[in-house]
């Protein structure tokens, strides 16, 4: 039924304008605003919808996760850019908060929030 459908996901934020800055600026994003909503303009042709909600409340799970060449240089670059990474009682992370391969087929991920509250990643498929 839907296997030639142009399918997208989509999330809420709190302020459009916060979110513009922070996955156009800081994450560098091709974005767009329509009707008051942000479009993000992914790689390879994929797009993620930010609405805006007034009651919204932040993911608890990740919402996007963004695949990296070098886990330690991104996670280096989004730090000094004022990104702040998660760490969860779950995981082990190192002290830039990457969560090494946890085992075979398992990537390196690092978590990080938006100004909304939800939570995002980037992940490094394991050699």
């Amino acid at each position: 039924m839907f296997q030639d459908t142009k399918a997208f996901s989509g999330f809420s934020v709190d302020d459009i304008a916060k979110a513009k800055e922070f996955y156009g600026g800081t994450l560098g994003l091709r974005v767009s605003e329509e009707n008051g909503m942000l479009f993000l303009n992914l790689g390879g042709g994929g797009t993620v919808l930010l609405y805006p909600k007034d009651n919204h409340r932040p993911a608890d799970f990740t919402v996007l996760n963004f695949p990296v060449d070098d886990i330690d240089k991104t996670v280096d670059a989004l730090t000094a850019l004022g990104v702040t990474f998660e760490r969860y009682p779950d995981f082990d992370a190192d002290a830039k908060g990457i969560v090494r391969e946890q085992g075979e087929g398992m990537p390196s991920i690092a978590w990080f929030k938006d100004p909304a509250g939800n939570v995002l990643s980037v992940l490094t498929e394991p050699s």
